[in-house]
């Protein structure tokens, strides 16, 4: 089926909202617990499966929500409708950690759009959310995205969300090597790998860890500065900031000693 061609606007800067707009009868779909608040018009249902295919069997519906499951994900999406007759009503979401939400144009990528794991949004309905398996053992194992990935098709509006500032970076048969964890979403031409650090001294020594994820190929990838894994280091009480703190109050105490 074609998907709603929904309407939308981003709100925010650092923590992002994203607000849809339908007309009648018009269906936007979204990971269980993301809405924030809808309008009277509105009214939602939490369903197996995607609803691409408006013909689906329950058999087709329960492989939907198995493949969802296996990401991680809840075995249900929400489906939000403008059941008025008249006029335009609005529903808003939230991504679940700080971030920024990245509008994408399905209908400009005919082989669709591998999205990390739990980086799904919201998207028109229509679109078809299914499973992408990493072909490489060596990216599923330490890539930082594991073996499943999430792939979008269709021909509306999809939302994703990842963590910090996004860079939208265009490869023409180039290389690109990143932190991984910090890959968001890449276009099918694309062929993600890991390789190591640098010599054995830079693994061990240059705080970057000791494999890099490896992008190749033609079309667009995007990259987020602060996934939530580093998001969640940062803040722990043991994370990299917390021993920034601690050299600070010590330094603090070493100074008082020597100014008496």
């Amino acid at each position: 089926m074609r998907s709603h061609d929904v309407d939308y606007r981003i709100i925010g800067a650092d923590i992002q909202l994203l607000e849809v707009e339908l007309d009648p009868q018009e269906t936007v779909i979204a990971e269980a617990g993301a809405m924030v608040y809808m309008e009277e018009a509105i009214a939602f249902e939490t369903k197996m499966g995607d609803g691409s295919s408006a013909d689906q069997s329950i058999l087709g519906k329960l492989f939907s929500a198995g493949t969802r499951l296996i990401t991680g994900e809840s075995l249900f999406l929400t489906h939000f409708t403008n059941r008025g007759s008249t006029g335009k009503s609005r529903v808003a979401f939230s991504a679940p950690y700080p971030g920024t939400i990245i509008p994408v144009d399905l209908g400009t990528m005919p082989q669709g759009l591998i999205v990390q794991k739990d980086g799904f949004l919201a998207a028109a309905r229509g679109t078809q959310i299914s499973v992408h398996f990493n072909q490489k053992f060596g990216a599923g194992l330490f890539g930082g995205e594991g073996f499943i990935l999430q792939k979008l098709t269709g021909d509306g509006k999809a939302f994703v969300h990842a963590g910090g500032t996004i860079i939208e970076k265009h490869l023409h048969n180039e290389l690109l090597r990143v932190d991984t964890g910090c890959v968001v979403a890449f276009e099918p031409g694309i062929d993600f790998s890991v390789a190591r650090a640098g010599g054995l001294k830079s693994m061990i020594f240059g705080g970057e860890g000791l494999l890099l994820a490896t992008l190749r190929g033609t079309g667009r990838v995007w990259i987020q500065s602060m996934p939530v894994k580093k998001l969640i280091q940062a803040l722990a009480p043991w994370g990299g900031n917390a021993r920034k703190e601690s050299g600070t109050a010590m330094g603090g105490i070493l100074g008082g000693l020597f100014d008496e």
